[in-house]
């Protein structure tokens, strides 16, 4: 399971058995659209599994996090990760509970 930079500053998840060889394909133009459309781009962050089933589901889960966590992640800062991973929006059952206290 590889993470790239683009040159547009996004990242693009991805998972391969050759990380070599596609990344080689993402800088000709031959990978994903998103990178093809966002060249060049770097390797800034990378795993290492032995099923390729196991970096896919890994891809997955990660192409699902915000750039925020995706950044914890590449800084090597998994105290991090937890805190990031909190939903705060104001659906968010902590904000329901702060907000139902105010009204009692």
């Amino acid at each position: 399971m590889y993470i790239l930079e683009c040159a547009d500053g996004s990242y693009y998840t991805g998972s391969t058995k050759n990380l070599e060889l596609r990344l080689a394909q993402h800088q000709a133009g031959m990978g994903a659209i998103h990178t093809k459309n966002r060249l060049p781009v770097k390797l800034v962050y990378f795993e290492e599994f032995n099923r390729i089933d196991e970096a896919f589901y890994r891809e997955k889960q990660v192409q699902g996090w915000s750039r925020k966590k995706k950044e914890a992640l590449i800084k090597n800062m998994p105290e991090k990760l937890h805190e990031l991973a909190r939903c705060l929006n104001e659906t968010s059952h902590l904000n329901y509970r702060k907000a139902e206290g105010e009204n009692r």
